[in-house]
């Protein structure tokens, strides 16, 4: 199977919105047994809210069940014209980040 022909979808379980600068934020809840732990005695938080630059904020827009991996860099291609040159690998990374840190899926019914 080949990565850019995977359709990603942002999970269900995640709660993100548009800041003012146009830039994504998300909210990344811990739970479970040691992410309580580390609340309750480390004073960490119960939510994270994770920042993306204007790249991961544009690519985070644009997944919408339908376009592909490949579609997504042809999009940020044509946003930023004048960074054309690594778009495909970054995006290629930036979506497995996303991946590895369950923030989205890849579509089962779509290649």
């Amino acid at each position: 199977m080949n990565y850019l022909d995977c359709t990603p979808l942002r999970s269900a379980k995640l709660a993100w919105r548009t800041k003012d600068d146009g830039t994504v934020e998300i909210d990344i809840e811990h739970k479970g047994f040691y992410n309580f732990i580390a609340q309750k005695f480390f004073k960490r938080p119960r939510i994270s809210h994770i920042a993306l630059d204007r790249y991961g904020s544009a690519v985070w827009e644009n997944i919408d069940g339908n376009r592909t991996v490949a579609d997504l860099a042809d999009v940020m291609k044509e946003r930023f014209p004048d960074e054309t040159d690594r778009m495909t690998e970054r995006v290629v990374t930036f979506t497995a980040m996303l991946k590895r840190n369950r923030m989205i899926v890849f579509d089962p019914l779509k290649k």
